[in-house]
């Protein structure tokens, strides 16, 4: 049976926030991913299945199962970096970035991998077997409905997310592994919501509601049916926009080690946290690197105040504090004219 063609992710109507924030993580997954909070029927899983297919193939080790990167010595697992000491090189292949799915039920053992003991202590060496982070690397990890999700199990996504690096650990035997994926969380907050420690801890945080304006809504109705319709036609007339995001993401990827942010918009962001009562310096730090991103994204050599906005609307909103069942959203007008007036 031939597999239906994935819708693309230019022709999702409205959802910019949920869309760029995807966008960013992609770019530079050291962001720490993005929870993407909504009711059903957003778009939200097809977005993150679309931004994967858009993607151009990656090189990857072949036969490894991390996929390791040839071209990053540094993040390299144990047996690719040996073939690369003893042969000087390493093999291989083209892959598609994919989306691997982490299922509610799924255990600490499931998601970090096992080691084998007994293995090690007949033997006097590692049998590692994989877990659901060694697929993510350099993939998209999606957890759907993360809010039902065991608390610990979250953690260890979180810290394997901020780290890029899983170890895993059993009776004085440890193994590490490259673990540098997108995380995505979705949730629907009417089922429960997640532990402001763990809120914190996702680098960006949107909110997705179904389009307001009957003319959008008739759209994304319109678009549907004729996807449904002819996949392969319709995805055909959005083929020149996707290519040009595609090759958009990837410039942005290489650019973004030169982008610059002066010392006036460091103390601009850091005096932001303060006027809002955000707790930490996680906030600022990830203000910071998404405002980088944003600029590498739309090209500009050095972050500007327009980049910052763009930053904080998608970092601040889930580290604001609030009282016992207050409800509401941020005062987006108060935050703009902080960075209009530099504090």
């Amino acid at each position: 049976m031939k597999r239906m063609s994935v819708y693309p992710f230019t022709a999702i109507v409205g959802q910019d926030d949920m869309k760029l924030s995807l966008i960013l993580n992609v770019i530079n997954p050291s962001l720490g991913g993005v929870l993407i909070k909504g009711e059903k029927g957003t778009a939200k899983s097809t977005a993150v299945r679309a931004l994967a297919e858009l993607l151009p193939p990656m090189k990857a080790v072949c036969g490894c199962k991390f996929h390791c990167n040839p071209a990053d010595k540094t993040a390299l697992c144990d047996e690719c970096r040996n073939l690369y000491e003893q042969n000087g090189n390493l093999p291989e292949e083209f892959i598609k970035m994919k989306v691997v799915e982490l299922p509610v039920s799924a255990t600490e053992d499931r998601v970090v991998g096992t080691l084998d003991i007994e293995h090690a202590i007949k033997h006097g060496e590692k049998k590692f077997e994989p877990g659901i982070l060694a697929a993510a690397n350099r993939n998209i990890l999606y957890v759907d409905e993360i809010n039902l999700l065991d608390d610990h199990v979250v953690d260890v996504l979180l810290d394997a997310a901020a780290m890029g690096v899983n170890t895993v650990e059993r009776e004085g035997v440890s193994y590490s592994h490259p673990a540098r994926f997108v995380l995505v969380g979705t949730m629907n907050p009417e089922e429960g919501d997640i532990r402001p420690q763990l809120l914190d801890r996702f680098g960006l945080s949107v909110v997705v509601k179904g389009e307001n304006d009957p003319q959008q809504r008739v759209e994304v109705i319109k678009r549907r049916l004729k996807y449904e319709k002819d996949p392969e036609a319709f995805n055909s007339t959005y083929t020149e926009e996707q290519q040009k995001l595609a090759e958009k993401i990837i410039k942005a990827r290489e650019f973004l080690p030169k982008v610059e942010i002066d010392d006036k918009l460091l103390g601009l962001v850091a005096g932001i946290s303060v006027e809002l009562g955000v707790d930490g310096h996680r906030a600022d730090i990830t203000l910071i690197k998404t405002a980088l991103t944003v600029a590498a994204f739309n090209g500009h050599g050095s972050v500007d105040t327009e980049d910052i906005k763009a930053a904080a609307k998608l970092v601040l909103p889930h580290r604001m504090r609030r009282r016992p069942f207050e409800e509401g959203e941020l005062d987006w007008s108060r935050v703009y004219e902080l960075i209009s007036t530099g504090v």
